[in-house]
């Protein structure tokens, strides 16, 4: 028999891990989730594997029946109400995982399978967007294998500009190309972490996130959050090592503030976006270029929308328990 209510509590499930180079920042986030919505829930930690799902409980694992939801867990079957996402890459973020969900009818909490995808793929978002009149950088897709015409690229994008894995966040293998030398080294590092490589054209100008949700049906967009790096851009080093300055509210003005809000929030609704979702820009002479749709950002103590929760007066408590009473209904 299943157990699903004991002493009144829903089961939660945290899945965490996933099969990216982005794994050790989504472990991060699910000790703080856990840590959050344990009072009120029980909290099963699921770290997901390439080839399996185990609950870890207590330094034991226990094997995840991904058809069902549900876990033997000391000769008990606990079948899970809820699924907390926390993957920031593959195969949570990309939409895959939210596909099983949805074929199981288990709520989750971040967006569906189809908007994660789009999302995730950097290229047809941008592409999605400009179509809808969203400023974009100018961008170009290269795939592995593929030939690469270093011309066509500078010709297309100028130097300086930005190559990336078209797939992946956290800003792994991401380079700033200041000279036409640098150019191919740098894809093929880009490489390394996708089979698609996306190239855009330099934007300078302030670098701004908004992070976005719709708890009880209504869209909300927080505070803006400044990012100003010690380093050449906001890259792994300037996120999760300390060298860089988040500066929330953002130092810009209440026209530009309200701008990048209400463009966050029309983003959130025209992509059908769900939870908390982070739209990353970059201010060029008052204009804001968007940079990248986040459905799964970053919920470790270094990560920005815990701090813009908190700044408005929203412990992660209450973050997190919001963000499972809105999908559970």
């Amino acid at each position: 028999m299943y157990e699903t209510n004991v002493k009144l509590k829903k089961n939660i499930a945290i899945l965490a891990g996933g099969f990216s180079a982005e794994r050790e920042i989504s472990l991060k986030s699910a000790q703080i989730v856990l840590k959050n919505i344990s009072k009120k829930y029980h909290a099963y930690l699921i770290i997901v594997d390439s080839n399996e799902w185990n609950v870890k409980l207590n330094g034991n694992y226990y094997a995840v029946d991904k058809m069902n939801f549900t876990a033997n867990i000391n000769n008990q079957t606990i079948k899970f109400d809820f699924a907390f996402i926390v993957i920031h890459g593959t195969p949570g973020e990309d939409g895959k995982i939210p596909l099983l969900f949805e074929r199981i009818n288990i709520p989750f909490s971040c967006s569906n399978s189809k908007a994660s995808a789009l999302t995730f793929n950097k290229y047809n978002c941008n592409t999605h967007l400009i179509k809808h009149d969203f400023n974009c950088a100018k961008s170009i897709l290269i795939k592995k294998n593929n030939s690469i015409n270093i011309q066509k690229i500078i010709t297309h994008t100028s130097i300086p500009c930005f190559v990336k894995p078209n797939n992946g966040g956290s800003s792994f293998g991401i380079s700033k190309i200041k000279n036409k030398q640098e150019l191919y080294p740098a894809i093929s590092n880009a490489f390394k972490y996708d089979n698609e490589v996306i190239i855009e054209s330099f934007l300078e100008g302030t670098e701004i996130t908004c992070g976005v949700h719709n708890f009880d049906s209504n869209l909300f967009a927080f505070p803006l959050t400044e990012i100003v790096s010690e380093n050449d851009f906001f890259d792994y080093d300037a996120k999760y090592q300390g060298r860089s300055e988040e500066i929330t509210p953002a130092r810009v003005n209440n026209t530009i503030t309200k701008e990048i809000q209400s463009i966050s929030k029309n983003i959130y609704s025209l992509l059908n976006l769900n939870g908390i979702a982070r739209i990353d820009f970059i201010i060029v002479n008052d204009k804001p270029f968007v940079i990248e749709v986040n459905t799964i950002p970053g919920l470790s103590s270094e990560s920005i929308i815990p701090k813009m929760a908190q700044s408005v007066g929203f412990s992660l408590e209450k973050l997190f328990l919001k963000i499972i009473e809105t999908n559970l209904k």
